[in-house]
């Protein structure tokens, strides 16, 4: 493979409602629509530039993730997670890293560690440019990447199922410039741990990063 083909990831086509679900998803997790905010879906719709079909189709996705509410007379609903939800999800999600973690090290294939390793590597040069929201969707990315690799399917599902309902909260969570070198701190300490394959080192890591995101996002709740 050439070094142009490695360093560029292939144009991917998508549907309608993939664009829609995710700029849609991308107004909420940069907080352009608000926690408890109603979804008024004549302006977002003039906003994206599409009709209430493929909007309305986005939502239901979103309220399947738990980022969007249906509530009686009100309608789609920015949902606001407290405290407790952040602590409860974040828990969970913790414990089913440190097991995808673990798993991977000693199971993935060089190759599978080799990619995660790579989008890293996408990462870091997204922190140097500054390029924020771009650089939160890959950092969600590698997590899911690392229970990914691990091979098991269910494990992978309930991941990204808990990761989805919190991107909000994990984003706003890096905000300044120390929040946000701490969790680059703690991404290099998880993948030396995963290009070592030691399960345990990287279950530590992961923990803390998670510990760690943790305070950084309840100061902003």
């Amino acid at each position: 493979m050439t070094e142009a083909a490695e360093a560029y990831p292939r144009i991917q086509r998508r549907t309608l409602h993939e664009e829609v679900l995710e700029r849609l998803r991308d107004m909420i997790i940069e907080g352009r629509l608000e926690p408890g905010q109603r979804i008024n879906e004549g302006a977002v719709g003039a906003q994206l530039g599409v009709s209430r079909t493929p909007l309305r189709e986005a939502i239901k996705s979103l309220a399947s993730e738990g980022l969007v509410e249906m509530q009686p007379a009100k309608g789609a609903v920015v949902r606001r997670f407290s405290l407790r939800d952040l602590r409860e999800i974040l828990e969970v999600i913790k414990s089913l890293e440190q097991l995808g973690g673990r798993i991977a090290c000693a199971e993935a294939t060089e190759e599978q560690i080799a990619e995660v390793v790579a989008l890293h590597e996408r990462m870091m040069v997204l922190y140097t440019e500054r390029n924020r929201l771009e650089y939160f969707k890959l950092n969600q990315t590698i997590h899911s990447a690392i229970v990914a690799v691990s091979g098991n399917a269910v494990l992978a599902e309930m991941h990204e199922t808990l990761q989805a309902r919190i991107k909000r909260l994990r984003f706003i969570g890096n905000e300044g410039p120390e929040k946000w070198a701490g969790a680059v701190a703690e991404h290099e300490a998880m993948i030396a741990a995963l290009k070592r394959r030691d399960g345990e080192a990287l279950s530590v890591e992961i923990g803390k990063h998670m510990d760690h995101t943790l305070d950084r996002v309840k100061e902003v709740l």
